[in-house]
């Protein structure tokens, strides 16, 4: 249960700060803008894995826990585990992400949003649902083959938490535009789910393409590390 708790605590973290952190900033023309959200994302990530990495390895997203998965690195039981607690995390790190923008008088979340996934209209560049697929697949795919590769070696696992949280504010730096950048569905999937309560059912009517396209990002992934990249010593 340690394991399973630890990515509901991780997955909570990552949706109420990344998503936070473009949600009360303004979006993309906000104080932060693209690199500061990106930034808020991968801290995120680095926070947490040097809190809870010993305990469950921090996937705190279903696209990790399935390309380390489809790697032979979690038995099918924590695989189960793991993202049903990451679902849960996800809704709560937005459901607490709604209290703060519900609380306040200066913000509104029919303006702000919960920094919610989508295509088309609801797409800063307009990107299409084919773009969107296409991006979320790619994005994925270079963030889960690094978090394979640098998890693989105990000589790279110290630094194993940094280089995955830079990664993960890179694939965003240029996904944000594009997409607002999933590449994990259960931080799609919460904000998603909590703008529904709120009248807004567009990201929910969307967030098909932020589940299917990181999965099989992640799936490629676990194909060409286990191709490619693993060595005898990995």
């Amino acid at each position: 249960m340690k394991k399973y708790v630890a990515e509901f605590i991780g997955t909570l973290v990552l949706t109420l700060f990344g998503c936070g952190s473009a949600a009360i900033s303004g979006g993309i023309g906000g104080e932060l803008g693209i690199l500061g959200i990106a930034m808020a994302f991968g801290l995120s990530i680095v926070a947490m894995a040097y809190a809870i990495g010993d305990v469950s390895g921090c996937h705190i997203n279903p696209a990790v826990s399935l390309g380390v998965f489809l790697n032979g690195g979690i038995s099918a039981k924590d695989f189960v585990g793991y993202i049903v607690s990451q679902l849960l995390g996800g809704i709560a790190g937005a459901a607490i992400l709604l209290c703060f923008i519900s609380s306040s008088a200066g913000l509104d979340v029919a303006t702000t949003g919960l920094g919610a996934n989508g295509f088309g209209e609801a797409s800063f560049a307009r990107l299409n649902m084919g773009g969107a697929v296409l991006v979320e697949v790619v994005l994925t795919f270079v963030f889960v083959l690094t978090i394979l590769g640098v998890t693989a070696k105990a000589k790279t696992a110290t630094v194993a938490g940094l280089v995955i949280g830079l990664t993960l504010a890179f694939v965003h730096i240029l996904g944000i535009p594009l997409t607002g950048t999933s590449v994990n569905p259960a931080r799609s999937i919460g904000p998603a789910i909590m703008l529904a309560f709120t009248g807004n059912t567009t990201p929910l009517s969307q967030v098909w393409v932020f589940i299917v396209a990181p999965l099989v990002g992640a799936a490629l992934a676990a194909f060409v590390y286990k191709m490619v990249c693993k060595t005898e010593e990995a």
